[in-house]
């Protein structure tokens, strides 16, 4: 093969790498421990590839994984009802090796559920 045939592969090969090292997966949760906290929203992003907040839980700061935005969104969740201070539920399970990093299954707002998976 010729160098302008190689180069091409090479920086898919590198770029699907990348992003395969980067997104964590769902596995990496521990979904046998059910976290139900409730708290007030801190720090909140709503973007691709997951928005997320933090909560304050027990004197100890969680970082929430949500689900991506366009997600949320389709499931009636705008990026305006995720604002600093509004009080939230979260249902979720903790990651296996980064303490304090929850990945939220449901959270509750203006007691109104919405499904993240």
């Amino acid at each position: 093969m010729n160098r302008i045939k190689i180069l091409p592969l090479a920086v898919f090969l590198l770029v699907s790498l990348s992003f395969t090292l980067i997104h964590h997966g769902w596995a990496n949760y521990d979904q046998e421990k059910v976290l139900d906290y409730t708290s007030k929203i801190q720090d909140p992003t709503y973007e691709t590839p997951h928005s997320t907040m933090k909560i304050e839980y027990k004197e100890k700061e969680w970082l929430v994984i949500l689900a991506p935005a366009s997600r949320m969104t389709s499931r009636g969740l705008s990026a305006e009802m995720l604002k600093e201070g509004i009080p939230v539920r979260v249902v979720g399970y903790p990651h296996k090796k980064v303490d304090g990093e929850m990945r939220a299954e449901r959270i509750f707002i203006d007691g109104k559920k919405y499904e993240l998976r």
